[in-house]
């Protein structure tokens, strides 16, 4: 094998960019792995820790960039340097083109759209609290999409964001729509009468979607960052959030969305809304649900039941759940049939880009067939000794750091997950896969066109074993999301592959496979 690191001094690439040059890379043939990445200490740290780091990237500075390649042959390490010089000279020549329009420092993007409420920051984790701060003290929101912020700049930007009655959504924010503008990783999805506070990106995601097919829209989708509920920084976005929609006269409904927070901050939050005028749906994953008597409010066990919730508190009617919106006597039968194919591989393999749905079908599923080892397991007896291998039923979020130290997210890039779907395939036991499809802004253009090789040869590897797998999956996305969602469903169908209408759907059905209906 042979490793380079090619470093291009002083060019600062945002996060989303770094992810989509890196994808785009390790697709070329012959490469083995491809990262593209800012030259900071700790990402340098984690090239390392992966074998990509070269004595040239050793010295690369946090404002260079590295991009580092290993393949099997030099030919094809120089058709990868090649490729990435023109991806990088086509990105300067549309900036240049752009350059006018696109302001290069903040006090010029102040000077440009003065009456601009809100800054979206992505750089480095160590540079982007001091420009928060920037923000901030210029009168302005600010959402964080960076990760890798220290937790003492976050407290400290949320309680000056606190004092000047302005908003921090993040640090490490993913999705937001505000105002109707799509913010980070997000669906194409319309404007109504629910307002959505979430520490979950794909949480938020899913709640916008189910929403948009329902006939309903959003006011305000509000991203929060995963460390909000957490006792150290006390829900002060949270809280901020609700008392904003609370004042908004288009908000009618309000659904929070997060994991387990701190038990006292989340009853702090359980009594700030407890006191509100709106009403609230929360669902708290892992928990909150017997604390529905005890504080008389809306509580539900993931993002489905919490929209049918919202939608039926809005029509002031009773909730009914139900476990499949569609076709429930077909759905079982068909889980029958399933189950009959299965031999004694009858194990589940769940493979998520999204944690929060990883979260929700890990949930649904312990329920139903019992104990599930994951790399976010629901009691940690259950965590994967090895991440990289799964044994009885295993549920994996693919975005966890463990997976993503210098790769991009597989939202985005499609190949740890489908060189996983392969590996599973190859376990004798293994006979349901599991897996989401998260389309919209940021997300990768086509998914179903680099899932389906994988799952033919997936498939054409249990049949030669005389075996059968049974692949089941979500697409989380609207008609308006530029993948064309009715392109993706007929893709993966034609190949076989179950559809179902939302991530908890979707997991049930695999639950009801595996127990024969």
């Amino acid at each position: 094998m042979i490793t380079r690191n090619i470093v291009t001094e002083n060019m600062y690439l945002d996060s989303i960019m770094l992810m989509s040059l890196s994808g785009t890379l390790k697709e070329l043939g012959g490469v083995d792995e491809a990262s593209v990445i800012m030259g900071s200490e700790t990402n340098k740290q984690i090239l390392e820790s992966i074998g990509l780091l070269t004595e040239e990237g050793r010295g690369a500075r946090p404002g260079d960039l590295i991009i580092a390649v290993r393949a099997r042959e030099s030919k094809t390490v120089e058709q990868v340097e090649t490729r990435a010089h023109e991806l990088l000279e086509g990105r300067m020549v549309e900036d240049r083109e752009r350059e006018v329009q696109l302001p290069r420092s903040f006090e010029t993007a102040i000077a440009s759209f003065p009456n601009a409420n809100l800054a979206l920051i992505s750089l480095p984790g160590q540079y982007a609290g001091r420009e928060a701060m920037k923000v901030l003290n210029s009168g302005r929101n600010v959402m964080i999409f960076s990760d890798n912020v220290p937790l003492g700049e976050e407290i400290l930007l949320k309680k000056r964001a606190r004092d000047l009655g302005l908003l921090v959504m993040g640090p490490d924010c993913g999705t937001a729509i505000i105002n109707g503008i799509a913010l980070g990783f997000a669906n194409v999805v319309r404007r109504g009468h629910f307002g959505i506070i979430g520490a979950s990106g794909t949480g938020i995601q899913e709640a916008t979607v189910l929403l948009h097919r329902e006939g309903y829209g959003i006011t305000q989708a509000i991203g929060l960052g995963g460390r909000d509920l957490s006792r150290e920084v006390g829900a002060m976005s949270m809280l901020q959030a609700i008392e904003a929609l609370e004042h908004d006269t288009e908000t009618r409904v309000i659904l929070l969305i997060s994991k387990p927070p701190d038990p006292e901050v989340a009853d702090l939050i359980f009594d700030t809304v407890k006191r509100k005028k709106k009403e609230y749906i929360i669902t708290f994953l892992k928990g909150g649900l017997e604390e529905a008597g005890r504080w008389g409010l809306h509580f539900a066990s993931g993002m489905e039941e919490a929209v049918h919730q919202a939608i039926a508190v809005y029509e002031n009617r009773p909730f009914v759940f139900r476990p499949f919106t569609e076709h429930p006597e077909k759905l079982v039968e068909r889980a029958k049939k399933e189950r009959m194919k299965l031999k004694k591989n009858n194990c589940l393999r769940g493979l998520f880009s999204g944690g929060t749905l990883a979260d929700e079908a890990l949930l649904i599923l312990s329920r139903d067939i019992g104990d599930i080892y994951s790399n976010i397991p629901l009691e940690e007896r259950f965590r994967l000794a090895d991440v990289s291998k799964s044994h009885d039923n295993t549920v994996v979020d693919l975005g966890e750091d463990e997976f993503t130290r210098g790769k991009p997210h597989p939202m985005i890039d499609y190949t740890l997950r489908c060189d996983r779907l392969g590996q599973e395939a190859r376990d004798p036991t293994c006979g349901v896969i599991l897996l989401d499809v998260v389309l919209g802004y940021g997300a990768h253009p086509d998914p179903a066109s680099v899932l389906l090789p994988a799952i033919q040869d997936a498939m054409r590897t249990a049949e030669a074993e005389n075996r059968y797998i049974c692949i089941i999956a979500y697409i989380c996305g609207t008609e308006g999301d530029p993948q064309r969602i009715d392109r993706q469903r007929s893709m993966l169908e034609e190949q076989g592959v179950i559809l179902l209408p939302s991530n908890a759907q979707a997991a049930r059905f695999a639950g009801l496979v595996l127990k024969g209906g």
